[in-house]
């Protein structure tokens, strides 16, 4: 019982949601509807039949204010109510079959009980208002349902029971466009929602991405400032201090100055790179994709070793962060093949995916064993994978490498493709 109680919510719904069977037209339709045919029967009956005027108008007034009272000016909180529209089918029809006995014409009055009678709830009452109407308005011109029943009770019968099929199939079709309707609305808005607080959270993870950033920067700078610029600056300090103790041997003095202006240049360029480094500058002035290009052709140049850059997917603008990172793991794990594998060819590929963007390092080098090299997701061991991987897993991304004695290396980093629309 409790199955067929939910089949039949499912195919008619409740009057309480403020939807009858005949949506999804305009409230508005059902609003006004019902005096549009009293006033067009009322006027093609004044016009065309030979009734008794008073009586007609003072049928149609007592329809209209029937309407205005069970229709127009029914609380809200009441309009839904299964005995309110019960009590205003019953009242409504009674009314309009009174009317249509006067008059034919009416008739096209009588046609606004079915759109009441949908609005019945259970569905099975419903649907026998609908047979009543269509009983009324197929009999009343012959005689009334009693004696047309009488007479030709078959034809009667067959003609009903279509017309209420028809009109229930009609309500049927319409209140499933309705619940496809809504069902639609439903999961946009969820849709909608759900893109709204992802975005959220990616402008949050990036705001803590660059944060944490900019401190891992300044310890790497300062580190490096310690071990390069500090050095260098002591030792040309040392140098000219022997430089000074020596002034009344010129070559031993020559020779420590030397030393010196040699110290001196090699820490301006380090003082250089290490501004350089503060940026990514291939970024400044053109896409990922050109950038990538560029730093595999000056690798290459530079180590005679051969580069072949592919991309694959739409290339797209991505947020700052997300690139200078793509760009940054690729610097490294080119810097990894110079310095270890002994490679002849490297692969690098970009990919841009709908919701992630990869950027895969390969080479035919010598490789290593992972394991052996301390190479694991704890990120502990040399080779520079430490700090792609820090870099990687700042932006929620993955880095996968793998590798083997003899066969090569491959260092793949995956990063959610942020749009640059999502920077905060």
């Amino acid at each position: 019982m409790t199955s067929w109680i939910r089949w039949q919510d499912s195919l008619w719904p409740s009057p309480d949601d403020g939807e009858s069977l005949w949506r999804p037209w305009s409230g508005q339709v059902e609003r006004y509807l019902p005096y549009a045919l009293l006033a067009l029967s009322t006027a093609l009956s004044l016009v065309i039949s030979g009734h008794d005027a008073m009586v007609t108008l003072g049928l149609a007034g007592i329809a209209a204010v029937w309407l205005l009272l069970t229709v127009t000016l029914m609380p809200r909180r009441w309009a839904g109510h299964p005995a309110v529209i019960a009590v205003s089918f019953a009242g409504l029809v009674a009314i309009a079959a009174v009317l249509e006995r006067h008059d034919t014409t009416f008739l096209i009055f009588m046609i606004i009980g079915f759109f009441e009678a949908m609005r019945l709830r259970p569905a099975p009452l419903a649907l026998a208002g609908v047979f009543v109407v269509s009983a009324l308005i197929n009999t009343i011109p012959n005689g009334g349902p009693i004696q047309a029943f009488a007479d030709q009770p078959a034809l009667w019968l067959v003609v009903t029971l279509v017309q209420t099929a028809a009109v229930g199939g009609g309500g049927l079709v319409s209140a499933a466009m309705a619940r496809q309707h809504a069902e639609r609305k439903r999961v946009l808005d969820e849709l909608a929602a759900a893109q709204e607080e992802n975005a959220v959270l990616q402008r949050q993870l990036l705001s803590q991405a660059h944060e944490t950033g900019v401190l891992d920067e300044r310890q790497r700078l300062s580190q490096e400032i310690h071990d390069t610029l500090a050095q260098g600056f002591t030792g040309i300090i040392t140098q000219l201090e022997a430089a000074a103790e020596a002034k009344d041997d010129p070559p031993e003095w020559q020779r420590h100055v030397g030393s010196a202006m040699a110290l001196a240049r090699e820490n301006l360029t380090a003082a250089r790179r290490s501004v350089r480094a503060l940026g990514p500058q291939p970024l400044a002035a053109s896409t990922l994709p050109d950038a990538l290009g560029e730093v595999s052709r000056r690798w290459s140049g530079r180590t005679d070793v051969e580069v072949r850059f592919t991309t694959t997917g739409t290339a797209r603008a991505l947020h700052p962060e997300i690139e200078a990172t793509l760009l940054r793991i690729t610097q490294e794990a080119l810097a990894n093949v110079e310095k270890h594998a002994d490679a002849t060819i490297v692969g690098l590929t970009l990919s841009y995916m709908a919701d992630q963007v990869t950027v895969d390092v390969r080479d035919d080098g010598r490789g290593f064993e992972p394991n052996a090299a301390g190479v694991h997701p704890a990120g502990e061991g040399g080779f520079g994978i430490p700090g792609m991987r820090a870099r990687v897993a700042r932006l929620a991304g993955t880095l996968h490498v793998e590798s083997e004695p003899g066969g090569g290396t491959a260092v793949s980093a995956d990063l959610p493709a942020i749009a640059l629309e999502a920077r905060a």
